[in-house]
C-alpha cells in the first residue's frame, strides 16, 4: 500500500516492477497513467497548473486506495499523483492495482480513478492561447462514481 503526492515525475515501470518482483502470488497487474493532453474545449492547452491541499489530499487518497482494498480482492495498490505546473504528454497519476486474477485488479483501479476525479480535492488550472481558467467538475464524472455506490 501507498500512496504519495509529488511534484516530480514517476516511472510507471519501475513503480509497478517494486510491486511483482519476486511475487508468485499475483495474476494480474493494471498499470493506468494519466497524461496532460494537448487540448482543451477545442483550445490548445499549453500547460495545466494542479494545486492541492497537502494534508487533505494524502487524507483522501488514503481513503480512497483503504476503500478499494477492502472491496477488491487486491494484493496490493499504489496511487501517485503529481502537483505543480505539468506540460502536455506529461504524467499526471499513476493507480497500480495487482491482484491473484484480473478482474479485481481491474475494477480496483477503475474505482480509484473515478473517486479521485470526483473527491480527491485538487484544483486545475489550465493555460490556453486564450488564457487561463479553472477546471469545474463534470457530471461524467460524478456518474462513474456513482456506479460504485450502489
Amino acid at each position: 500500500m501507498s500512496v504519495r503526492i509529488q511534484s516530480e515525475p514517476f516511472d510507471a515501470g519501475a513503480e509497478l516492477n517494486t510491486h511483482v518482483t519476486g511475487r508468485a502470488d499475483i495474476g494480474a497487474s493494471v498499470t493506468f497513467v494519466g497524461q496532460v493532453r494537448d487540448i482543451s474545449g477545442g483550445d490548445t492547452l499549453s500547460a495545466m497548473t494542479l494545486e492541492h491541499y497537502p494534508a487533505m489530499a494524502q487524507a483522501e487518497l488514503e481513503r480512497i486506495e483503504a476503500d478499494a482494498r477492502a472491496r477488491f480482492a487486491v494484493t496490493d495498490m499504489q496511487i501517485i499523483h503529481r502537483f505543480g505546473t505539468l506540460r502536455p504528454g506529461d504524467p499526471i497519476v499513476l493507480v497500480i492495482a495487482t491482484a491473484p486474477s484480473r478482474q479485481p485488479a481491474f475494477d480496483a483501479a477503475n474505482f480509484v480513478m473515478d473517486f479521485l476525479k470526483t473527491n480527491a480535492p485538487f484544483w486545475k488550472k489550465e493555460h490556453t492561447r486564450s488564457g487561463d481558467q479553472w477546471v469545474d467538475a463534470k457530471d461524467r464524472d460524478d456518474d462513474a462514481a456513482n456506479r460504485w455506490r450502489s
